[in-house]
């Protein structure tokens, strides 16, 4: 039987799922062993129950990635942090800086200051998620099996953990497999 593998997208900027792409023939190896059961590049429109193996790309930034990544660990074997939004928070956790209680600023500054028209925050339900009042890397809020650094993880990188993973080995990262960058 395959493997079920789910990837995620949250509060990031599809690098690591480009990156993901950017294994190129491996894909066709890949999907001997693999079944993509949910994807941005696939046309789920519910996360599965029973999935083997989740990559995590992106933070934590608000209520609906906090729900999903609940949703996630609940129906999922075996975690990984995808990237270092998941593994740190990175980018999107910049606006953390602004201070708690703050993140209606950042709404504020992106709908209204920044506009160029219709100048005002979203407000019909469903449109804009809410902020939660601190971005997080994935682990702080459930567990996670793996960290898969890089900013996006390399597609060399990528395809060592992946083979270790599927082979039913403890992933381990050496060298410039493990480096940043």
């Amino acid at each position: 039987m395959k493997t079920r593998l789910a990837t995620v997208w949250l509060g990031g900027c599809s690098g690591c799922h480009m990156s993901f792409l950017d294994l190129d023939e491996f894909l066709i190896d890949l999907i001997q062993q693999v079944d993509v059961v949910y994807s941005p590049v696939v046309d789920a429109k519910e996360y599965p129950e029973d999935v083997d193996v989740c990559l995590i790309e992106g933070a934590v930034c608000n209520e609906d990635h906090l729900e999903m990544v609940h949703r996630i660990r609940l129906r999922t074997d075996k975690v990984v942090a995808f990237g270092d939004c998941a593994v740190t928070g990175n980018v999107a956790a910049i606006r953390n800086q602004l201070g708690l209680g703050n993140h209606e600023n950042v709404l504020q500054r992106a709908y209204v200051e920044a506009a160029q028209l219709n100048p005002r925050v979203p407000s019909e339900p469903g449109i804009v998620p809410p902020l939660l009042e601190r971005v997080m890397p994935v682990h702080e809020v459930i567990h996670v099996d793996y960290h898969l650094p890089g900013c996006p993880p390399s597609a060399a990188r990528i395809r060592t953990f992946l083979t270790q993973l599927l082979a039913g080995e403890e992933p381990r990262l050496t060298g410039e497999d493990i480096k940043f960058g």
